[in-house]
């Protein structure tokens, strides 16, 4: 994730060339077989395994399956590696590469049967994202970075495609999209402040997916993204996809971005998006 506006951190040694490509592969192979197993295999009377921080904070047998697949394949093929996975916790590995894994971003879509969800896998090298996969089966389409790289967009059948936002427009023209937690207080803050944004913005979108909002960010269907609540699985991907796309990103002004508050946009919306959000409060209740 970058440390406040960036185009992307460089590689430190020995995350060379031919090791971030393995991983960009990797992750990239991986995402594709958790996606298909969600799409292909989502159970008729698919219901809640477990909650986590609320009860409507829900966990599916789906998205437990779909992180045991992507930690063994992953294992399977590099065993010294760390794996933080939003299930599974974290296991601590030897390599200085570190998976962060999301096996399904927008779960509670997942369970409605909305097609807003996604598989989303990004690969650190001592702490710094250095490649991101974010599977999006319903709509068809994979986006994957990686550092210095830029990032493109994966259709079945056609060539890789550029990813790029679009031009900055005036803050009170732009679609700027968010999400809401599933914390009571947390998310009773959230509406209060969509609530003073939306007369400066053109209009607020809520997905249900933020790697899928930091992968909009990228392509151009949003001009802003902001959350309060992301944990690092919810933004590792999509953060250095985003970025490698030509967007910029951090939290509160002149920090990353984290569970306080992470934002995306186009440059010059982000120029005035962020210093707006943290002098609204995003970041607090």
């Amino acid at each position: 994730m970058s440390a406040g506006p960036s185009q992307g951190p460089p590689q430190e040694a020995g995350a060379g060339p031919e090791l971030v490509a393995e991983l960009l592969a990797l992750a990239e192979e991986a995402a594709g077989l958790a996606g298909r197993l969600l799409r292909d295999g989502r159970p008729a009377d698919l219901g809640v395994a477990a909650t986590k921080s609320s009860p409507i904070d829900v966990v599916t047998e789906m998205d437990l399956a779909a992180e045991k697949l992507i930690t063994g394949f992953l294992t399977e093929r590099r065993p010294a590696d760390g794996i933080l996975g939003e299930e599974g916790g974290e296991s601590r590995g030897t390599s200085g590469v570190r998976w962060v894994v999301d096996p399904l971003d927008g779960t509670v879509n997942y369970l409605y049967g909305l097609p807003q969800w996604a598989v989303s896998i990004a690969a650190q090298w001592h702490g710094e994202t250095v490649a991101g996969v974010v599977a999006a089966p319903m709509r068809g389409e994979t986006y994957r970075a990686f550092a210095g790289g830029g990032a493109q967009r994966l259709v079945a059948g056609r060539e890789p495609s550029p990813l790029r936002p679009r031009p900055s427009p005036p803050l009170d023209q732009a679609l700027i999209g968010t999400g809401f937690n599933y914390v009571l207080e947390v998310r009773t803050a959230q509406a209060a402040l969509a609530q003073r944004l939306i007369p400066r913005v053109r209009d607020i979108r809520r997905s249900g997916s933020a790697a899928i909002d930091l992968c909009d960010v990228a392509g151009g269907r949003l001009d802003g993204f902001f959350e309060r609540g992301l944990a690092p699985w919810d933004l590792a991907a999509g953060d250095l996809i985003a970025r490698e796309a030509g967007a910029l990103t951090g939290g509160r002004v002149g920090a990353r971005p984290d569970g306080e508050l992470a934002v995306a946009a186009s440059p010059g919306v982000f120029e005035v998006l962020q210093p707006l959000l943290d002098e609204l409060g995003a970041w607090h209740d």
